[in-house]
């Protein structure tokens, strides 16, 4: 992973450990369900927003090299790993 990705990826995931660690006390202490809730929704958005930075790292470093290479049946396959661990689907 190349910087400034894999720096802004470390603080999001760190950021994302302790706002897990916030839920799991406030279901120990019986907090409100809808402020819980509020919380995982923001524990979901830091981890989105983990997976756009490795994609767009990955994209500017192994995809830079794999969408130029002049073997088609590699950029094919370097496309559909992106489509499914991405979950892109090819439906129209």
């Amino acid at each position: 992973m190349i910087e400034p990705y894999k720096s802004k990826l470390l603080i999001n995931l760190k950021k994302t450990r302790g706002l897990l660690e916030t839920i799991e006390k406030m279901v120990e202490w019986d907090r409100y369900c809808m402020d819980i809730a509020q919380q995982i929704n923001a524990s979901l958005g830091l981890m989105k927003s983990a997976k756009d930075l490795i994609l767009e790292s990955h994209l500017n470093s192994c995809g830079a090299k794999k969408l130029t290479v002049e073997n088609t049946v590699e950029k094919e396959q370097f496309i559909q790993e992106l489509m499914d661990i991405f979950h892109i689907s090819h439906k129209k």
